[in-house]
């Protein structure tokens, strides 16, 4: 580029001139010389290229990582931080405003309460050496008060100054999370998880559970176990164990419902690590409400019973049991793992958190057994909604695969517990609300004083050692008689099932009193076990008293004389079946019987008859002049009633009484009937025809006994004898095991469930 001279301007001559000749006065053009006279703009034009350079690259390279980021947030849209925490800067909490800053105690039971105390609440606080801890809700009666507790309701809580207060509902039972530092910071070193409406069975917790895994109180035992041979078994019922195969705990998945077989074999492991311990719940077991709203008519309470007499149960690791939060102890070792999450429903909260806690409880060697019944829950039918288990149905096998393959490389215990919280918040599981939570719990754990446990070898990363046939331990369950509609293998719903709720709905609130003449110590509890499953209860008489049978003594000739006190023991019953042991009931045949009438088998001709004194033996005239005796001091209603039905003073009413049945509201008549004989040695086939026409006309009493097999002697051939299609069967003998086989075979005709007995 050339410059011009900046001179002033000559003459037009002269530049006329100039303009010819117009390069003849210029500089010098040597490159040298140009570079320094234009030394200025060549620099601004280098650096205005160099600006121009640097901003596309910035702007390719903003586009680039922009393009990566939206890329990494199509794989992670769940990408939540992991909190960071500073263990050794947690400041303590001291209890320095509650009246209790200087209690302790090391034992203790937290409940939830949102109503006034119950029967079940006022018991548990007079179990000796355990103090209760309750913790109200945003439903807690204002002036909720019980002697004996410890009762903190919502303002109270928010004085304690825990973290977890913020992420807390206000009108949940996981609320009880402030309760368990609450108990931690004032010694507790064990920690029944309850609720409000179940009776420790015999109230006492020591009697069931392992409280003291050391010391002079331990327990120093092996227990059985669950068989790990299987690694792909990853969730057990243990209902099964305990005798009830039908039915299943809330948190198992509904795909494993169906697997109701039990072991082929268990191992063992030494004692003193089971730091968590559930207990099984008679009466009202923790069941889903798939469960509670199909397995059950509507308005009638379960009543579930499991065997008290089978072995606790411990889970090896890679093998999970649901666990829940009101008949569990935790032992100061896993206090840690009573975070109860606050991001999912209800129902679902301590079941994930067994879940959680039991996968990090491998980390430290620890595992969880579970326990015969150690409480008695009462079924109040208030059931909850499916929607409040939402998150269990959905997650609950998927989560337990996940729990099992997880691993951490974190060197401390509390940073494992928090990384999986975060990873099962990125899948799904539950909320990064509950990966704040637990920052929060886990801290104030340590505020609070409590040391975080040791880390062990986890043994699912170490070859498993072979089971040999000698480390092979069996233990058959029994098959318990159910009381609710259960399932068959399938996990399908039986016809036969079915029909035996139909007949316990219909008989399930009839005491059935049966006289065994035959030998109680062989047939006492087969009899239990075959109309159990069907009445209230069984109560059985016999001439010999056998308090280890629960048999009661009696004489049969005069067995009216035990009736009244059975009665008043059972007043809420529908009503009384009289039953000897040499007759058979065929209970599926009386479902039409009218259950406020009397019945008796005063139309079957070989049971009831109407004969004269005369010309019989003195025992016929002794028994004639008795009746007399009694009727005349009867109650005019009752003489009428008795006359009405027998014409003749010279006649005397004679029933085999092998079979009666007394509704409930006819129940005091026949006491007062009893009382009227007094001391007058009337025998049981005159006395019970006696009080039954006077009770009522013979005309109203229900025949449903009319079509019965009677016979006076036992037939030669008694399978060809026996009838499903008739109400009973007489006379039949049952004096031993074998007998009592074979009963039950022919009896499975009516009910093929029965041939699950055996």
């Amino acid at each position: 580029m050339l410059v011009q001279d900046r001179t002033l301007p000559k003459s037009p001559k002269s530049q006329i001139r100039t303009s010819s000749h117009r390069f003849s006065d210029s500089k010098s053009l040597d490159f040298s010389t140009w570079v320094r006279d234009n030394l200025f703009k060549i620099v601004t034009v280098l650096l205005l290229i160099a600006t121009i350079a640097a901003l596309s690259f910035l702007r390719n390279f903003t586009d680039t990582a922009s393009l990566i980021q939206s890329k990494s947030q199509e794989h992670s849209p769940n990408a939540i931080p992991l909190p960071v925490i500073n263990w050794n800067s947690i400041q303590p909490i001291a209890d320095k405003s509650s009246v209790y800053s200087r209690f302790r105690s090391e034992k203790w039971i937290v409940v939830s309460v949102d109503r006034y105390p119950t029967d079940s609440l006022k018991k548990l606080v007079k179990i000796k050496g355990w103090q209760v801890l309750a913790i109200g809700n945003s439903r807690t009666p204002k002036n909720w008060n019980l002697k004996g507790a410890i009762f903190f309701s919502l303002d109270m809580q928010a004085n304690l100054g825990f973290r977890v207060l913020d992420f807390l509902p206000y009108d949940s039972y996981v609320r009880k999370s402030c309760g368990y530092l609450f108990a931690i910071q004032h010694g507790a070193k064990k920690i029944f998880d309850a609720d409000d409406r179940g009776d420790v069975i015999g109230d006492d917790l020591g009697k069931h559970f392992d409280v003291e895994l050391v010391g002079e109180g331990a327990r120093q035992e092996t227990i059985l176990q669950y068989s790990h041979e299987n690694p792909n078994r990853t969730i057990v019922n243990p209902y099964v164990h305990f005798g009830q195969r039908s039915v299943w705990p809330r948190g198992l998945p509904l795909e494993n419902v169906g697997e109701i077989s039990h072991e082929e074999f268990y191992t063992e492991v030494f004692g003193g690590k089971q730091f968590i311990q559930q207990g099984i719940s008679n009466g009202l077991p923790d069941v889903d409400s798939v469960f509670y709203f199909t397995r059950k008519p509507s308005l009638e309470a379960f009543d579930i019973r499991f065997d008290d007499r089978a072995p606790k149960v411990a889970l090896p690791q890679g093998m999970m049991v649901p666990v829940n939060s009101f008949n569990t102890i935790y032992q100061s070792s896993a206090f840690w793992a009573l975070m109860l999450p606050v991001s999912v429903s209800t129902m679902a909260s301590d079941v994930l958190r067994g879940f959680w806690g039991q996968r990090l409880l491998w980390e430290i060697g620890g595992y969880v057994v579970v326990y015969p019944p150690t409480v008695h829950r009462y079924d109040k039918i208030e059931a909850y909604p499916f929607s409040e288990e939402k998150d269990l149905h959905v997650n609950v096998g998927r989560l337990i695969k996940f729990l099992v393959s997880w691993r951490s490389n974190k060197h401390r215990f509390f940073e494992k517990v928090l990384e999986l919280s975060h990873s099962m918040a990125e899948e799904g599981f539950w909320t990064e609300r509950d990966v704040k939570f637990t920052a929060a719990w886990l801290q104030d754990l340590i505020a609070v004083g409590y040391q975080q446990p040791r880390l062990m070898s986890l043994e699912l990363d170490r070859p498993r050692a072979s089971i040999g046939h000698g480390d092979r331990k069996e233990f058959v369950p029994r098959k318990l008689p159910s009381v609710h509609l259960g399932v068959e293998e399938t996990g399908t719903v039986s016809y036969e099932i079915g029909n035996l709720i139909r007949w316990r709905k219909n008989f399930g609130n009839v005491v059935l009193i049966m006289f065994c003449s035959g030998p109680v110590e062989r047939t006492a509890l087969e009899w239990r076990l075959l109309y159990g499953r069907i009445f209230k209860t069984v109560i059985i008489l016999s001439e010999q008293k056998n308090e280890d049978l629960a048999v009661e003594a009696g004489q049969l000739e005069q067995v009216y004389r035990h009736l009244p006190k059975i009665f008043s023991r059972y007043t809420s019953a529908e009503g009384f079946l009289f039953l000897q042991d040499d007759t058979i009931l065929n209970y599926w045949n009386l479902l039409q019987a009218d259950k406020n009438k009397l019945w008796i088998t005063d139309k079957v001709s070989k049971s009831w008859s109407t004969v004269s004194p005369n010309g019989k033996s003195d025992w016929y005239s002794k028994q004639a002049e008795m009746v007399k005796e009694v009727v005349s001091t009867m109650p005019v209603h009752f003489q009428v009633n008795y006359k009405e039905a027998i014409r003749s003073d010279q006649s005397l009413m004679i029933c085999s009484s092998e079979l009666f049945y007394i509704p409930q509201h006819l129940a005091a008549d026949f006491v007062d009937l009893v009382n009227l004989v007094g001391n007058v040695q009337l025998h049981y086939k005159v006395a019970i025809p006696m009080f039954f026409v006077s009770m009522d006309s013979p005309h109203n009493f229900d025949s449903v006994f009319s079509t019965m097999v009677y016979k006076r002697k036992p037939p030669t051939n008694s399978s060809t004898f026996y009838s499903a299609q008739a109400p009973a069967v007489h006379p039949w003998n049952v004096s031993s095991e074998q007998d009592f086989i074979k009963l039950i075979r022919i009896m499975a005709e009516g009910d093929p469930l029965l041939m699950e007995l055996f």
